[in-house]
C-alpha cells in the first residue's frame, strides 16, 4: 500500500534506535525525507544512513539531548530550515525510572516527567510554525495536512509500570487528545500509540531478558497472548500509517500496538 507520503519531511525526536528508529525506516521507505534528532551523534548518523538505503531522498541526522531546551530548539529549527518545512512530527523520547509513591521525593518524578512528557510538548511547541504551514497549505484536500504521533505506552492506559512512567505516559496520552481537538482547525492531525513490551537492541526489555531469561520467560507466557514481545518494526509501521494521508480521519486516538497484552478496552 502506498501512504501517500513520499517527499514529505518528517521530523523524529529521539530516533537512534528502538521504535523511534524503526518508525523513520518505515517512513523513508514510504519516499519521506526524514530528519533524526538523538542524543548520540553516532547513533543519529548511523539511523539516517540507515533511512537514505531504505528510500529516503534525503536523510538528516542532528545531535542534540532533548533535554536540553535550546539543544532541541536548535534541532528542530536547523531541520525545518534545511527540509524547507515539517510536515510531519514523532516524538520518541522517554525511559522509565525505578521506584514508589513512598520513596519517591520531587526530582524522583521529575525527571520522568521530562523525558516522557514535557520533551514532547516542547518539540511539539517549536515545531509548529512548521507544521501549521504545511496544514494550511493542503487544508483544501481533507486527505492532506500535517500530522504529529506521540510514542506513549500501555502503561499510560492501565497500571503495571513504574509508578512515574505510568503518570507520565497517561499525562502524554490525555495531552496528545486535547492537542488533536486544539490544532485540528490548522491542518494538523495529532494521535498518540500505545506499544506493549518491545524487544529490541539496547532495549530495557533486552536487558530484562539477559538478566533473568527464566523470568522474561515466564512474563511472556502469562501476560502476551501471542507468547512472544513485540518488534519495533510493528511499531514503526503503525507510526508511519499515522503520519500518513491514509489515516486522514484519525485524531485523538490512541492507538494500541501490544498483541493483546493489555486490559482496557
Amino acid at each position: 500500500m502506498d501512504l501517500g507520503l513520499r517527499n514529505r519531511a518528517a521530523l523524529l525526536i529521539g530516533a537512534s534506535r528502538g521504535i523511534g528508529g524503526a518508525a523513520a525506516v518505515a517512513l523513508a521507505r514510504e519516499g519521506c525525507r526524514v530528519a533524526i534528532v538523538a542524543r548520540g551523534k553516532e547513533g543519529a548518523e548511523a539511523r539516517a544512513a540507515e533511512c537514505y538505503a531504505e528510500g529516503a531522498p534525503e536523510a538528516l541526522a542532528f545531535a542534540a539531548d532533548a533535554l536540553d531546551v535550546d539543544a532541541l530548539e536548535r534541532a528542530i529549527n536547523e531541520a525545518g530550515r534545511a527540509l524547507g518545512g515539517l510536515d510531519v512530527l514523532v516524538t520518541v523520547v522517554g525511559g522509565s525510572a525505578p521506584g514508589t509513591f513512598t520513596d519517591l521525593d520531587d526530582a524522583g518524578w521529575e525527571e520522568p516527567f521530562q523525558k516522557n512528557f514535557f520533551t514532547a510538548v516542547r518539540a511539539s511547541r517549536l515545531a509548529l510554525p512548521y507544521l501549521v504551514a504545511a496544514g494550511e497549505r493542503r487544508q483544501r484536500d481533507p486527505r492532506e495536512g500535517a500530522a504529529i504521533v506521540h510514542v506513549a505506552s500501555i502503561n499510560g492506559r492501565e497500571g503495571g509500570g513504574p509508578i512515574t512512567y505510568s503518570a507520565a505516559k497517561a499525562a502524554l496520552i490525555s495531552f496528545s487528545h486535547a492537542q488533536a481537538r486544539e490544532l485540528a482547525p490548522r491542518g494538523i492531525r495529532v494521535c498518540s500509540v500505545a506499544p506493549g513490551s518491545t524487544l529490541h537492541p539496547g532495549g530495557s526489555w533486552e536487558r530484562r531478558l539477559r538478566a533473568d531469561p527464566i523470568g522474561m520467560g515466564e512474563f511472556v507466557k502469562r501476560e502476551i497472548p501471542f507468547g512472544r514481545f513485540g518488534t519495533a518494526e510493528e511499531s514503526g509501521d503503525v507510526i508511519a500509517f499515522l503520519c500518513s494521508p491514509r489515516a486522514s480521519w484519525v485524531s485523538g486516538a490512541c492507538v494500541v500496538v501490544d498483541g493483546g497484552q493489555s486490559r482496557a478496552f
